[in-house]
């Protein structure tokens, strides 16, 4: 269209979010107008999908590669106009002096054209000099952390005011993931307040009736809205620690959300006791003698019985104080444990909707330390210093669960093979070879070649739990829910045995 005459284009996106995205998305359009030269105009969606997509918005106007106006990649406001003044003489100035574009351009299929009686440019007589063009920008990128706060908020407030729900309920556990989620309500909140004590209104009206609130409600500050819309609820057992729970309250209190603490090991043991009743024989948990059988199904009992009192609660708490609302339930399983499925399946993975679901906890640990900073939470070391753990089995002296021993991988390791696995589209054999040149120096090729067959056999025999995953907002392109796109077999035979020829050879011709 440029080769024929085109001097500004019109771009109507519908181009969704995804971490480290937008630069990549303006490098193109930058190229292609330093390429072709002219206007372009790009419009992008903006809000929640009803799914799991976000639309960022991010309208720009650039001309000639150079960037001259640029909206916010986020923002609760509906609509976001940005405007600029071009010069249509500088771009036929810059397409002339590019002599292979004029060559192109003369040999060009012409478009239809259809006129129309109007000029985008003023007449010679109503000349003013006062104009001029618009000066370049310089284009500022969120870090990951930033749009992590951002994004997800965002989505989060287009949900919620669609579904005409009264907030959000969390399960609070004290560890990094819920400490994750809840501080992404938390960026709702303050994004909602800011743009209340602006006066926009059409979030003062959203907010008032997510509220239950009166037509001259304004909410003074983000703890003061989240003591309306968002709940939480440490939900602990006797394998429970008192450091989750008092990190969970001080969290809380931090952030303004109602919060309930409450123990339910009254109710695990009417589910055993129903079961001893039945069979006439006790479970045990591993560490007191019991099998594995019996140590899974224990921990399994406590993890689906929260699922189930976050559904009661978020049905409940808001009647509880007198208010006609029912509320949206979080998870907080991120992307690293859904991939490897370290998770309970119906248990508090199992919710409406998951902000973090797409997102790495390598990503999500550098975000809870931004937060820390950039919104002034020093509760959030406590979260930062702290050891993963379920916490589901009993803990003494010499034992305390651990989340990267469970997994036989750390987080890290994890992160790498599922960037690997979908983005770089490796198979259980082409990873192994990665890796022996990125981990070589650190392990010997069977322990790398161990670490990759358990992620895969792990990967596979889970593959289960993906097809009742929550809804999880999209952030990342190596996502949980690929199950429904990605086609690839995920039962090896051939793979693993070639696996183990290639480390019986390295080892021989290390022998030798």
């Amino acid at each position: 269209m440029s080769l024929d005459g085109a001097e500004i284009i019109v771009n109507s996106s519908g181009s969704h979010h995804e971490l480290r995205k937008l630069k990549r998305r303006v490098d193109l359009i930058t190229e292609a107008t330093l390429k072709c030269g002219g206007v372009y105009l790009y419009a992008n969606q903006k809000g929640c999908d009803g799914d799991r997509l976000y639309y960022d918005g991010a309208a720009m106007i650039l001309a000639n590669g150079v960037v001259l106006a640029m909206s916010s990649q986020f923002s609760i406001a509906d609509v976001d106009v940005q405007v600029a003044t071009v010069d249509l003489g500088a771009v036929r100035a810059f397409r002339a002096a590019r002599t292979s574009r004029s060559m192109q351009a003369a040999r060009a299929t012409p478009y239809p054209r259809a006129k129309a009686e109007c000029a985008l440019a003023v007449e010679l007589g109503d000349f003013d000099n006062s104009v001029r063009p618009t000066d370049p920008i310089a284009v500022r990128y969120n870090t990951p952390s930033e749009e992590i706060n951002l994004g997800p908020a965002c989505w989060l407030w287009d949900y919620l005011r669609r579904s005409g729900q009264g907030g959000f309920f969390l399960p609070l556990s004290g560890g990094l993931d819920s400490c994750s989620t809840a501080l992404i309500v938390h960026s709702m909140c303050r994004q909602v307040t800011e743009a209340c004590l602006r006066g926009d209104e059409q979030v003062l009206k959203d907010v008032r009736r997510c509220v239950g609130a009166g037509a001259d409600y304004v909410p003074e500050s983000a703890q003061e809205l989240a003591g309306h819309l968002f709940y939480t609820c440490y939900m602990g057992t006797e394998n429970s620690s008192t450091e989750t729970q008092e990190r969970a309250r001080h969290l809380a209190q931090t952030i303004g959300s109602y919060h309930v603490d409450l123990r339910m090991d009254s109710v695990v043991a009417a589910i055993v006791a129903l079961f001893v009743l039945v069979t006439s024989r006790t479970p045990q948990y591993e560490v007191r003698g019991g099998s594995s059988f019996e140590n899974l199904a224990l921990q399994n009992i406590q993890a689906r019985l929260r699922m189930l009192l976050s559904y009661l609660f978020a049905a409940l708490l808001p009647w509880a104080r007198g208010r006609q609302k029912s509320l949206l339930v979080l998870s907080s399983a991120n992307v690293d444990e859904a991939l490897r499925g370290y998770f309970t399946k119906y248990d508090c993975s199992s919710a409406d909707l998951n902000p973090i679901g797409s997102i790495s906890k390598h990503d999500l640990r550098k975000y809870v330390a931004f937060a820390r900073d950039a919104m002034e939470l020093p509760v959030l070391d406590e979260f930062l210093n702290a050891m993963p753990s379920a916490e589901l089995v009993p803990h003494s002296e010499s034992y305390t669960q651990s989340d990267e021993v469970e997994m036989g991988m750390s987080y890290a390791e994890l992160s790498e093979f599922g960037r690997l696995r979908k983005v770089d589209g490796c198979g259980p054999y082409s990873m192994v070879m990665h890796l022996l040149h990125i981990w070589g120096d650190q392990l010997t090729p069977r322990e790398i070649a161990q670490k990759v067959r358990r992620f895969f056999f792990f990967y596979a025999i889970n593959r289960h739990k993906m097809t009742t995953i929550t809804p999880a907002y999209h952030a990342e392109t190596y996502s949980p829910d690929d199950n429904r796109f990605d086609m690839r077999p995920f039962l090896w035979t051939w793979q693993f045995q070639a696996i183990d020829a290639l480390i019986e050879r390295i080892e021989s011709a290390q022998d030798q």
